[in-house]
């Protein structure tokens, strides 16, 4: 059985680098949003044109990877959705969302500093957990019913 995971969330750490490397040798396929920040939040000016008020320099990145987004988590398994330390991931809280809502197996991912503030979201998640290796761990049961 192949597993189909989407990961979703914060950009500015390796979480999905150690989650992929740990996972070699799973019958798994990622995919995620694009995480080059730049490219992300100028897509749409850069496809589109230019726009004289930020609002819509914004607006417009975001319906262009929204499209990603939605393709992704609609055609996922499960979803990762990983809060990070740094900055305050409305998107992420959008995703897991949108995961929760589609029925979709949601694996949250955050810090113990963040339990409270997610609380509503860690509900929704079949798993929280707080290190990408637990993230691995659960894709390995699932997969194979291994618990090492």
């Amino acid at each position: 059985m192949t597993l189909k995971v989407y990961l979703s969330g914060e950009i500015h750490t390796d979480w999905r680098e150690q989650i992929i490397d740990g996972a070699k040798g799973l019958d798994v396929e990622f995919s995620a949003p694009v995480t080059d920040h730049d490219a992300s939040d100028d897509c749409g000016v850069a496809i589109l044109g230019a726009e004289a008020d930020k609002f819509w320099h914004d607006h417009k990145g975001a319906k262009l990877n929204a499209i990603r987004t939605r393709k992704g988590i609609a055609d996922a398994d499960v979803v990762v959705v990983r809060f990070g330390e740094k900055y305050k991931q409305w998107n992420a809280a959008f995703d897991a969302g949108y995961a929760a809502a589609l029925g979709k197996s949601l694996i949250v991912l955050h810090g113990p500093d963040h339990q409270h503030a997610l609380k509503e979201v860690d509900a929704a998640a079949l798993a929280v957990a707080e290190e990408p290796a637990q993230v691995v761990r659960i894709l390995r049961y699932v997969l194979t019913g291994d618990l090492s």
